[in-house]
């Protein structure tokens, strides 16, 4: 193992981590719905616990509502208590065909409780990223012990390590100020 390889582990890592945020970020409501929302709840089908999305069509109808139409009518009743233990702020509206969730558009505070999950998630995701600037130290120390680098490879190594961190810190910034801006927009 030579520092490349060193690096490309590092940013490897660290682009999962940038994705991990992403992923985390589609779960959060903005003024738009998205059925993203749902990505969290599981129905119980056939006694396995199975994502809403592969027991059910779900799509966003306008800004404010999420319509939801099961392949089989007799998991309807499992699907609206799966929505209500989920907790999600909305009650499922049943009409026999499919069920449909209203939301009402988000007050100034849920805005702020958003945008602050956002910034909570972008820390949790700089979090991942240190941990893996530590891996990758502690992997340029383990060849300078096995006597593969030398002190001066060594230097360089820590060097670019931090150069690829901030990086990668200086992007979630980025994404959580665009994400907060988002959210915050009315």
């Amino acid at each position: 193992m030579e520092l490349n390889e060193v690096y490309k582990y590092e940013k490897d890592h660290m682009n999962k981590s940038i994705e991990a945020l992403k992923r985390d970020f589609q779960t959060l409501r903005s003024g738009k719905v998205s059925i993203s929302v749902l990505d969290n709840i599981f129905v119980d089908y056939y006694g396995s616990s199975t994502p809403l999305n592969q027991v059910a069509s779900v799509m966003a109808v306008d800004a404010v509502t999420i319509s939801i139409t099961p392949w089989e009518k007799k998991v309807m009743r499992d699907i609206e208590r799966a929505i209500q233990e989920a907790n999600i702020g909305v009650n499922p509206n049943n009409d026999g065909e499919s069920i449909k969730l209203f939301f009402p558009p988000m007050t100034v505070e849920q805005r702020m409780e958003s945008a602050k999950n956002a910034k909570a998630m972008g820390e949790k995701a700089k979090i991942a990223i240190r941990n893996t600037r530590k891996d990758a130290n502690d992997k340029i120390k383990k060849l300078e012990k096995d006597k593969v680098l030398s002190e001066d490879m060594v230097k360089k190594g820590e060097v670019e390590v931090q150069k690829i961190t901030d990086d990668f810190i200086k992007l979630v910034d980025e994404l959580v100020k665009q994400k907060e801006a988002e959210l915050l927009k009315v």
